[in-house]
Order: C-alpha cells, then sequence, then structure tokens
C-alpha cells in the first residue's frame, strides 16, 4: 500500500508532506464554511433583511475573502431574496459528521453528556464570539470562551480546555459530547482534544437538535449580556466572566427544583454519599452476618464430631 502510495505521489509531482498538506488546508477551509453557515443563519434568524455584505464586515471570519463569503452564502440560500433551498443544511462538505447520540437519552448524572454551541455578540459594528459548554444533568456551564475570531484556537479548543481543568481529575470516559455540527466541532485539533479524555462526539442536524445549548445561548445573550454596557471586547470578556458565575451560582432553574447548578450538584453528590454509605453498611452487615453463620456452622461441625467420638468412645 506504502509503495502504491508512493508511487502516486511521483505521478503527480508532489511530496507526501505536500499532499497532506493541501489536505489539511482543504479541511480547514470546509470547516470555516460550515462554522460561518450555521452563523449566518443565526443571523438571518435575527435580522431578516441584513445584506450578507453586512454581515461579512460584522462577522471578520478572518481567513475568508469577502467574495468567497458572499457566493458561499447566495449558494446556500441565504441572502436576502429566499431560494426554494433556503432551510436545507448540506452534508456535502466532505468533512466528518456524528450520529446524534442523546435523541431519546435519559440523562441522569454529571459529566454523562455536554453541550455546546457557539453564539456572535453584536457591539457597534463588529461581532465577536461566545462558545459555551454545559453540563446536561446540572444545568452547570463548565467551559466557555469569548473570542475576535472563528477559527478552532479561539473558540472551542480554549472552551473545552477549561471544561477539563474544571474537571480536574473527574473520570470523563464516555462522556457524549454534543453539539449541531458547527465546524469548529470536528476540526483535527479539536477531535485530538475530545480524544485525549476519551469523550465521544454527537451532533444534531440543526439547532433544534441541540436546543438545550441554543437556550442558554438566549439567556446569556437576553438575559444578562444585553443589560449590561459593554463598549469593546475586553469588556464583553469581563462580563461574560461574571454572567458564568452568576448563572451557576446565584440563578435558580425551575428544572433543577428551583436551585441553582452548583446547589443542585451538591444535593445530587450528597444522597449518592449517603447512598454509598448505606449501601456500604448493608454490605458490611451482610458480610457480618455471614461470618457469624460460618462461625455458627463451624462451632457446630465441631460440636457433632466430638459428639460421634464421644459417642463411639461409648459403643466401644
Amino acid at each position: 500500500m506504502s509503495c502504491s502510495l508512493n508511487f502516486l505521489y511521483d505521478a503527480i509531482g508532489l511530496s507526501k508532506q505536500a499532499v497532506h498538506g493541501q489536505i489539511n488546508r482543504y479541511m480547514s477551509i470546509k470547516e470555516m464554511e460550515c462554522q460561518v453557515l450555521k452563523l449566518v443563519r443565526k443571523i438571518r434568524s435575527d435580522h431578516p433583511t441584513m445584506g450578507v455584505r453586512e454581515m461579512y464586515f460584522l462577522m471578520n471570519p478572518g481567513s475568508m475573502g469577502r467574495d468567497i463569503f458572499e457566493a458561499l452564502c447566495r449558494d446556500n440560500g441565504l441572502t436576502i431574496k429566499p431560494i426554494k433551498n433556503y432551510h436545507k443544511t448540506t452534508d456535502s462538505s466532505g468533512v466528518e459528521r456524528f450520529d446524534n447520540l442523546i435523541n431519546g437519552l435519559d440523562i441522569e448524572a454529571p459529566n454523562q453528556v455536554w453541550q455546546s454551541d457557539i453564539t456572535y455578540y453584536r457591539i457597534e459594528n463588529k461581532f465577536y464570539y461566545i462558545t459555551l459548554i454545559q453540563d446536561a444533568f446540572t444545568k452547570i456551564i463548565v467551559g466557555y470562551s469569548v473570542s475576535k475570531r472563528l477559527k478552532t484556537n479561539q473558540t472551542t479548543i480554549p472552551s473545552l480546555s477549561m471544561a477539563f481543568r474544571n474537571a480536574k481529575k473527574a473520570v470523563l470516559d464516555g462522556l457524549i459530547f454534543h453539539s449541531d455540527g458547527g465546524g469548529q466541532y470536528y476540526s483535527v485539533e479539536f477531535l485530538k482534544l475530545i480524544k485525549s479524555r476519551n469523550l465521544i462526539s454527537s451532533m444534531g442536524k440543526d439547532c433544534y437538535e441541540n436546543a438545550m445549548a441554543e437556550s442558554l445561548n438566549g439567556v446569556i445573550k437576553n438575559k444578562y449580556l444585553y443589560h449590561r454596557s459593554i463598549n469593546n471586547f475586553k469588556e464583553l470578556e469581563y462580563e461574560v466572566d461574571r454572567t458564568v458565575q452568576l448563572y451557576n451560582f446565584k440563578k435558580p432553574h425551575s428544572s433543577l427544583n428551583r436551585l441553582t447548578p452548583y446547589q443542585f450538584l451538591n444535593n445530587y453528590l450528597s444522597l449518592e454519599n449517603q447512598t454509598n454509605a448505606s449501601i456500604e453498611k448493608s454490605t458490611d452487615a451482610n458480610s457480618c452476618k455471614k461470618e457469624a453463620s460460618s462461625l455458627f456452622l463451624t462451632d457446630q461441625t465441631n460440636t457433632n464430631n466430638k459428639n460421634v467420638t464421644a459417642a463411639n468412645r461409648v459403643i466401644t
């Protein structure tokens, strides 16, 4: 196989490194396109009449030029005048996608499912990006990032790295990491980080299959950030930090019996410890009973043996 690949490299006049370099560049472009399209759909929902050129300068996608951005929006029916395939999300991007593993899943413990999404925040004539990761059971925001660009190393990687630091030495093997399929969630670097703690990737086909993360975006922006005076990126970073702390430690949730996320977690852990202690006591009691029973049977056997010996002596 290696020989045939080397023959192919020679035939096209490129080295192995050059070929893989081109593949990696192609994958990076496709990842960026998918993330851009996801955010354009969100912006289009909030601003139905905003032109794609205005979006481009607000979004500042970085490595994507204006003409390519406009062509991408036009090809996917995201210009102001809608076309037939306006709501279509294509899977022909050539990048890796994952099955939805949380559909119908009973979520019964912390660190079973984390859900994530990237949203935008506008300050004057520019968009910035907020990436949030939330534990589906406790509702705790376990990781987040605020960035000027959509690049993976500024969005999903720092937020997941924070989540890992917060998890400390917790066993995360088999934890399902769910998103709605934006490009930064299947980049090579991000998937490498996912696999470093044995997480499993899961993706929804649209925002409806990642509703919890979408809802969190709305709460953070509409109930907190939009009520603050935020004039620049540094102030946005500060307010997101403050908002996450308020959300995790001060905001009661109806789905958590009116407890804050961390109160709910502490109650869960306390209950779990009590249950484990009860099981241990029960196990210890059973062990004692078995040991006592074993001793009783041993004594009975010894007594019976003595009686038989005594009887034999009498008979003799």
